[in-house]
């Protein structure tokens, strides 16, 4: 029965349902389609059931896996040198993803005390439900985590520009010391893109981004991702997460694939901008200090610049009058927007002590080296004469 037949015989209702789409064959695509389906028909049962077992089988349904979402898994995979990544609807559902897939009641986890807010929050939440022990080193020498290990030690959780205040930890340093301590080691690599550093590369066993941030890039997308350096991990991984129900949207991939794009011009302008806009702070009556990795008086200078490509677009910055201060700017400023998210192309502040780190008490937040008067700017691509003349008026004189 051909085609023409089967339309023929069939009611209306019927064909109205069952719509095909062309297969291309002399021609493809330069855009990633957007696979914007859940469900997928197979002809053989078997095939169906081996496929829900496995991620790297035919597509079977969306939470398991997607070909958008497969197209942009393979990208930061290759681009972070990992095996196999997993996307996720949020960075957060990245995190959790690994740690939930990772830790077990009775477990400890070694971290570094400057972190992002809800990585925080998560990980005393895994303590207080389910007595996973966290111990917070400052990252400041690897010899932290050799002290720290204890029997039940095993996750080493870093980050590889912290969020807010731009640690950079000696990241080759610290994975070997918890390589040396059985510890599986997670890297947040948000701030710093695979653009920058890759710490699969330098050791890491998981890299995780929140996609939302530079990979997306656009301030029109919530996603994160998982990359995976070895391939039983990445399986045990994906269970955990499927079942969890953490999976990207087809379309949201699409978007992050996008970015993707234009990812290596972005970054190059935004540090470009942070690079002048942190020497510009540092040198105004308003500001106290400056924290941004590519200036020599950064505390971890030295170690940026040997495992950065270059110092990211994340300054962070102590006004004199505190938290009044750091309000009073959020207020004052026209072009740099006040948000809560960052690594757009627009450029954004906020006050962490009061927003993003808003779930560390003062002992945290001081262990963190955030003040009452800290701001992080996340540095866009605006030329960078006019983001210096909004912040100019609006810093306290």
């Amino acid at each position: 029965m051909t085609a023409t037949e089967t339309t023929v015989e069939q009611h209306p209702a019927t064909r109205a349902v069952h719509v095909s789409a062309p297969r291309p064959e002399h021609s493809q695509p330069l855009s990633v389609p957007i696979y914007q389906a859940a469900n997928f028909a197979f002809e053989d049962p078997d095939a169906l059931a081996d496929s829900m077992e496995r991620p790297d089988g035919p597509f079977v349904y969306s939470r398991y896996g997607n070909p958008t979402i497969r197209a942009l898994e393979r990208a930061v995979a290759d681009l972070e040198g990992g095996v196999a990544a997993i996307a996720t609807a949020s960075g957060m559902g990245a995190i959790n993803s690994v740690l939930l897939a990772t830790l077990n009641a009775g477990d400890h986890v070694i971290a570094q005390d400057c972190l992002y807010g809800g990585t925080y929050a998560s990980l005393r939440d895994l303590a207080a439900r389910f007595g996973v022990e966290v111990t917070f080193v400052p990252g400041d020498d690897p010899a932290e985590v050799a002290a720290a290990v204890r029997p039940n030690s095993r996750m080493l959780y870093l980050e590889t520009i912290a969020n807010p205040v731009t640690k950079v930890v000696d990241l080759p340093a610290f994975l070997a010391a918890g390589e040396r301590a059985g510890l599986m080691t997670i890297v947040d690599n948000t701030f710093a893109t695979p653009l920058l550093c890759q710490p699969i590369r330098l050791g890491a066993d998981a890299v995780v981004h929140s996609a939302t941030k530079y990979l997306g890039g656009h301030s029109d997308v919530i996603g994160g991702i998982v990359v995976l350096a070895e391939e039983q991990r990445y399986r045990h991984t994906w269970h955990h997460a499927m079942e969890l129900g953490a999976c990207a949207d087809p379309f949201a991939a699409w978007l992050t694939i996008r970015g993707l794009h234009t990812l290596p011009l972005r970054i190059r302008e935004q540090c470009a901008n942070a690079r002048v806009l942190a020497d510009r702070l540092a040198g105004h009556p308003a500001v106290e200090s400056v924290r941004w990795p590519g200036r020599i008086d950064h505390p971890d200078h030295q170690v940026a610049a040997r495992h950065l490509a270059d110092y990211g677009a994340i300054v962070a910055f102590e006004l004199a009058g505190g938290r009044e201060a750091g309000h009073a700017l959020g207020k004052r400023v026209r072009l740099a927007k006040l948000a809560g998210s960052l690594g757009g192309v627009e450029t954004t502040l906020l006050h962490p002590a009061s927003t993003s780190h808003r779930q560390l008490d003062p002992e945290a937040l001081r262990a963190a080296g955030i003040g009452e008067g800290t701001v992080r700017l996340s540095v866009g691509v605006e030329h960078v004469e006019d983001l210096w003349a909004d912040l100019a008026r609006a810093l306290p004189r």
